[in-house]
C-alpha cells in the first residue's frame, strides 16, 4: 500500500502518463549461429563438465520455473533457463543463456529488493523475496524469488546459484476492493473532484494499482519454491557424482580450503585481462581462479586448471632459468616481469610475457599471487596501451577487489 498523500498527483492524464508500461531493455539479437555456439558453450564449460551430459536433458524435464547462473563466469551470467520459465518470460532460451538476470528488471523493480538479492550472492546464501520482473513484451509480473547456491564438495566454492520464480498471482477480489476503497478516500481530498460522484474512475484505477504495488507470497507458494530448490538440487547433486565433482546444498569442502567468495569471483570477472590467482599457503600453491581470457589463451576448461600449479604450462622449451627466476621473487615476496616459452592444452607454443605480483589482503598480509599473462604475437592494444601497463592495470584492479573482500576471501591459514 502506497502513501498516496505524500506527493502532488496532478491531472488525470499526468497520472496515467506515468503509470504507463515501459517494456525493459531487451537484449540484442545475435548473428545467427553466433548465440548458439555462445550458448553451446557455456553448457559446456559451466554444465556438462562437472555434471555430465545428459544434465541439460534431465532439466528441461523438470516443470518449474528456474534459472542457473555461474558466479565463476565474467559477468555471472545465466547458464541454463527451464522451459517452464521461458513460458513464463516468454524469451527464447538463445535470448537469456549468457545474460545476467538483470534483464528481467523493469522501471518499477524495486531497488531495495535488488540489493537484498546481491547481498545474498555476496554472503552465498539462501534467499526468499518478492520482486516485481517484466516479460520479454515489457509486461509486469510479481513473482517470488528463491536464491539457493551449489556448492563444490572439493573445495567448498560456489559453483552456480539457482534462481526458482514462482509467479505471485492476485488476491481475492474483497482485499483488493478493501484497498480501493481506502485509495478512494485519498483520491477524494487530493484531487477534491465532484463530492457527489467521488473519483474520478481513470484516477481511481491507477492508483488502485500502485495499492497493489507489493504482491507478498503465500505459505503454499513459499514451500512450493522450497520444494522445487530441493528437486533442482537433488539432480545437480546425483549427476555430479557421475563425473566424481560432487556438489552439495551447503558448503562441504572435504579439503579444508577457504575458497574464493562469489562476490570476490564476480569482482575479478570484471577485468578483461588474461590472468590467474594462485594461493601461496596451499600446497603446491595451485591456481584458485582463471579469468576466462586465461582459459582462451590456454585452451583449457576452468576445471582442468583449478587447484593445479601453474607448471603445466611448461614444456620442452621452457627455460628452466626463468622458471627458478620466478620461484626466487615468490620466495622473495616481490614482483617480477618475465619472458618465458608457454604450451596450450594443444601442445602449440607461444611466448608468454608474464608479469607476477604478490597481492595483499586488507591487514597487510599476502593472500594470493597473482599472474597475468600476455602472448606476444596477440594484436595490440585498442587503447593503445603497452602490454606493461596492461598487466599494471590487471594486476591493481586484482588487488582493489581482494582488499574489497578480504573479510570474504582470503588465505587459508595466515600468512608468516
Amino acid at each position: 500500500m502506497v502513501a498516496v498523500g505524500l506527493r502532488q498527483i496532478g491531472t488525470v492524464d499526468d497520472r496515467i502518463r506515468r503509470q504507463t508500461k515501459i517494456p525493459p531493455p531487451q537484449p540484442p539479437v545475435a548473428a545467427e549461429g553466433g548465440m548458439g555456439s555462445c550458448h553451446e558453450r557455456l553448457i559446456d564449460q559451466s554444465l556438462t563438465s562437472r555434471y555430465t551430459d545428459w544434465i541439460v536433458e534431465a532439466l528441461d524435464e523438470m516443470p518449474e520455473n528456474f534459472l542457473i547462473t555461474d558466479p565463476g563466469i565474467s559477468g555471472h551470467p545465466i547458464v541454463f533457463a527451464s522451459r517452464g520459465f521461458l513460458a513464463m518470460s516468454g524469451y527464447a532460451r538463445e535470448e537469456v543463456v549468457g545474460r545476467n538476470g538483470r534483464i528481467f528488471q523493469g522501471p518499477a523493480t524495486d531497488r531495495r529488493s535488488v540489493m537484498e538479492i546481491r547481498e545474498a550472492i555476496r554472503e552465498e546464501r539462501t534467499l526468499q523475496i518478492s520482486l516485481l520482473n517484466y516479460r520479454k513484451d515489457g509486461t509486469p509480473h510479481w513473482i517470488l524469488f528463491h536464491l539457493c547456491p551449489v556448492f563444490g564438495m572439493e573445495d567448498g566454492r560456489v559453483i552456480h546459484f539457482v534462481a526458482v520464480q514462482v509467479p505471485i498471482p492476485r488476491r481475492s477480489r474483497c482485499a483488493r476492493s478493501g484497498a480501493r476503497r481506502m485509495v478512494y478516500g485519498a483520491c477524494r481530498n487530493e484531487v477534491r473532484l465532484d463530492e457527489d460522484h467521488g473519483c474520478n474512475l481513470a484516477v481511481d484505477s491507477v492508483i488502485g494499482l500502485e495499492a497493489e504495488e507489493t504482491r507478498e507470497a503465500s505459505d503454499r507458494e513459499k514451500e512450493k519454491a522450497l520444494n522445487a530448490a530441493n528437486s533442482i538440487l537433488s539432480t545437480l547433486a546425483h549427476y555430479s557424482k557421475l563425473t566424481g565433482r560432487v556438489v552439495c546444498t551447503k558448503r562441504c569442502s572435504s579439503a579444508g580450503i577457504a575458497p574464493l567468495s562469489s562476490a570476490v569471483n564476480i569482482s575479478l570477472g570484471r577485468i578483461k585481462q588474461s590472468f590467474v590467482l594462485t594461493d601461496p599457503h596451499l600446497p603446491d600453491m595451485p591456481i584458485v581462479y582463471a579469468s576466462d581470457e586465461f582459459l582462451s589463451l590456454t585452451g583449457y576448461s576452468r576445471h582442468e586448471v583449478l587447484g593445479c600449479n601453474c607448471r603445466f604450462l611448461k614444456g620442452p622449451g621452457t627455460d628452466v632459468g626463468v622458471l627458478r627466476q620466478i620461484q626466487d621473487c615468490i620466495q622473495a615476496q616481490q614482483a617480477c616481469s618475465v619472458r618465458l616459452l608457454n604450451y596450450r592444452k594443444d601442445g602449440s607454443s607461444f611466448w608468454n610475457r608474464l608479469h607476477i605480483s604478490p597481492v595483499r589482503n586488507s591487514s597487510g598480509k599476502i593472500a594470493f599471487y597473482v599472474g597475468v599473462q600476455i602472448d606476444e604475437n596477440s594484436k595490440c592494444d585498442e587503447h593503445g596501451l603497452s602490454p606493461e601497463m596492461r598487466q599494471l592495470g590487471a594486476v591493481g584492479q586484482v588487488k582493489v577487489a581482494v582488499r574489497s573482500f578480504s573479510s570474504h576471501a582470503g588465505p587459508s591459514r595466515p600468512s608468516s
